[in-house]
C-alpha cells in the first residue's frame, strides 16, 4: 500500500510519461495484461489511454488489471490511467525521506 505522499511523488512523475498502452474495443485481454506486468517489473510504473471506442472506463480497466497483477491504481483521469507495482528486488522508484 502507498501513502498519500508516495502517490503525490508518483503522479508527478506519471504527469511526464506519455501513455506506453492503449486500451481499445478488445477491452483487457491476458496478452495485454501480461505485457504491461513485464513492462511494471522494469519501470514499475506505468501510464495507458482507454480508446472512446473501448467499453471500459479508465477506472474499470485499471482496476482490473491492477487486481489482475498485484499493482496499484495510482490515478485516473479522463481516458488515462496510471498504475504502480514495485519492483521488490530491484527497485527503479526511490521515495524521498518523510
Amino acid at each position: 500500500m502507498i501513502t498519500t505522499k508516495q502517490r503525490a511523488e508518483l503522479k508527478s512523475i506519471a504527469a511526464k510519461m506519455t501513455p506506453a498502452f492503449q486500451i481499445g474495443k478488445g477491452g483487457v485481454n491476458d496478452a495485454q495484461t501480461a505485457q504491461i506486468d513485464d513492462y511494471l517489473r522494469v519501470h514499475e510504473i506505468v501510464k495507458f489511454k482507454v480508446l472512446d471506442n473501448s467499453l471500459y472506463t479508465a477506472r474499470e480497466a485499471a482496476e482490473e488489471i491492477a487486481e489482475k497483477i498485484g499493482a496499484e491504481v495510482v490515478q485516473t483521469i479522463g481516458s488515462k490511467a496510471v498504475l504502480y507495482k514495485r519492483n521488490e528486488k530491484d527497485p527503479v522508484i526511490r521515495f524521498k525521506a518523510k
